[in-house]
């Protein structure tokens, strides 16, 4: 059976993938028309970054599965492969805690003003540090976690661990779950309104899309840190950016975008109170191994041993019924 790999994997995966007698495919153009001409004959696909529409998966005659390396899925026509029967899979056991620190990362950077602090040491001010702008704990502050899945679950951890109040919301789950993990659930304009810190963790579709837009940002605390690593679209950017430069929030730390890669003249890039990532969160060398073997798993199961397959990383596993 013939895999294809769409985009530079780990080669942890790879050598799973040889082990177990599959042929191998590297694809790193993604060109619908290159796309389409190799892709025909391919069993299944591990794909990262490029898009397969509608048009590209009908002349995947032979595919039975596509798995991303990694756990959002825009990039890739669900409604096409629910209606062909085709699986998709996510690596859900495999980023969280990347995405977690690297949230975690965001917080102190923007809280403590560390590049701010930084350039003055290196322009020789360091006897001008009483100059520098006010910068805070993380201790006692209030944060509001949107989406508590294995990613929103490790993020409240490490926040637990800073002493911070940890505020959910999640209508997909219950509040027993959350409570459990020593959070409080709260409704989605309280949670808005009183926290220190969003985090968003949410899928982009249709309720989410500019789930945080202008009447939101009227409601924030003036002292409001807003970080997402979701999908871009989530926070409309037009909104985002006129809050940070009217200063009605204080701080921001984006790794996702609408539109990827941003503009070369993005409004951001003249904030000096906005952190900006390459969609890199989960990129550590450690989850690239996790993602990379967990994604081949995911195929070579499928393929060969539902018995081993990790169910759960099955998007549409009830479209499937097997």
């Amino acid at each position: 059976m013939k895999i294809a790999i769409l985009g530079e994997i780990h080669n942890d995966g790879i050598d799973f993938l040889i082990s177990e007698n599959f042929e191998i495919v590297s694809i790193n153009n993604y060109e619908k028309s290159n796309l389409i001409s190799n892709l025909s004959e391919i069993d299944g696909i591990i794909i990262r970054t490029a898009n397969l529409n509608a048009d590209i998966l009908s002349k995947c005659n032979e595919l039975k599965i596509v798995a991303r390396h990694g756990v959002g899925y825009d990039n890739v026509d669900l409604k096409y492969l629910n209606e062909k029967k085709i699986a998709l899979a996510i690596t859900g056991q495999s980023n969280a805690v990347s995405v977690a620190e690297h949230v975690i990362t965001m917080m102190l950077v923007l809280s403590k003003n560390i590049f701010a602090s930084d350039s003055l040491t290196r322009a020789n001010g360091f006897d001008k540090k009483g100059s520098l702008p006010d910068f805070f704990e993380l201790y006692q502050k209030k944060i509001l976690i949107l989406g508590f899945g294995r990613i929103g679950k490790a993020l409240a951890k490490r926040c637990l661990g800073f002493d911070m109040e940890v505020n959910v919301y999640d209508p997909f789950v219950n509040n027993e779950s959350i409570i459990s993990n020593n959070c409080k659930p709260v409704e989605l304009i309280e949670g808005f309104k009183i926290a220190d810190y969003i985090s968003i963790h949410l899928p982009l579709n249709d309720s989410t899309k500019n789930l945080i837009s202008y009447n939101e940002f009227s409601m924030f605390k003036k002292n409001l840190i807003l970080i997402n690593t979701a999908r871009g679209g989530i926070v409309n950017e037009n909104a985002l950016y006129e809050a940070l430069f009217n200063k009605n929030i204080f701080a921001a730390g984006l790794d996702v975008f609408e539109k990827e890669p941003p503009s070369e003249n993005s409004k951001f890039f003249t904030l000096n109170n906005i952190l900006l990532t390459p969609h890199n969160s989960a990129l550590t060398i450690e989850c690239r191994k996790r993602m990379s073997i967990e994604s081949c798993k995911n195929v070579a199961f499928f393929l060969k041993n539902k018995s081993d397959l990790n169910k759960s990383n099955i998007i549409n596993f009830n479209e499937l019924k097997f």
